[in-house]
């Protein structure tokens, strides 16, 4: 416990100096390393962001354009969505009557 009262000697400062510095160096690459970590975690979260609001604006669209299908138009007084429903059972009707008839 002497020891412990008395000066470092020159040699033991360095060894110090050393040290300090060695521990310095390995905080800054851990603070570099968690900086590095923490802007690719930021990075993805935006991706992550901006996908979603892309997505959101593409269902947006498809809704919207799907709402303006089925509004009634002025020629037949029904919606778009409606024709192309009644035209693809037409063209069934019309399918299955000429297989029968063409199948005997």
């Amino acid at each position: 416990m002497a020891d412990d009262t008395k000066p470092l000697s020159d040699e033991e400062r360095e060894e110090l100096e050393a040290l300090r510095r060695e521990k310095a160096q390995r905080e800054e690459a851990s603070r570099a390393a968690q900086e590095r970590a923490e802007l690719e975690r930021l990075k993805r979260e935006r991706e992550r962001a901006q996908r979603d609001a892309e997505e959101d604006r593409r269902i947006r669209e498809v809704r919207e354009r799907n709402a303006k299908i089925m509004e009634p138009d002025d020629d037949l007084k029904m919606p778009l969505g409606q024709k192309i429903v009644l035209v693809g059972i037409i063209v069934v009707a019309v399918a299955i009557i000429l297989v029968m008839n063409l199948g005997r």
